[in-house]
């Protein structure tokens, strides 16, 4: 079982605190813009000592947590933000909002083209979830990464 949303929130992770290392960055909501977020992940992962394994990992978690950003929504920018607590990493991508649905993984036959990214999200993350944004309009998506 998954450890709860508060105790990965919280930075628990078999100790009392874990050193907690963040980043974030914005990028306007183009598709161009998704290569660009991934350079920026493996770029502070790697700068932090993360494993190449979580690299690999961030770097496709990103990937389709930015795409479904742009593609999915009429937002004008993507923010991105990363925290790595110990040898856990939380990654959040935010968007503007209008979206016409909530992110969930779903089921897509073998020859469908798309649909099969939260479906990755899912797979590659300790767990992942979506929130409303802060600012009140958009969604976060979240996933923690081991």
């Amino acid at each position: 079982m998954a450890p709860s949303y508060e105790a990965l929130r919280l930075g628990r992770s078999g100790s009392l605190s874990a050193p907690c290392l963040q980043d974030a960055f914005r990028l306007p909501a183009l598709s161009t813009s998704v290569a660009e977020a991934r350079r920026l992940v493996v770029l502070r992962l790697c700068s932090w000592g993360a494993t190449q394994e979580m690299c690999d990992n961030a770097e496709l978690v990103v990937s389709e947590l930015f795409t479904n950003a742009v593609r999915h929504t009429s937002s004008e920018e993507v923010r991105c933000s990363l925290q790595l607590m110990g040898k856990r990493l939380r990654l959040e991508v935010a968007d503007q909002g209008c979206a016409r649905t909530e992110p969930q993984a779903r089921s897509v036959s073998v020859d469908q083209e798309g649909g099969r990214g939260l479906m990755l999200v899912e797979a590659l993350s300790e767990a992942w979830g979506v929130r409303p944004d802060t600012g009140g309009t958009g969604r976060a998506v979240w996933a923690y990464l081991a």
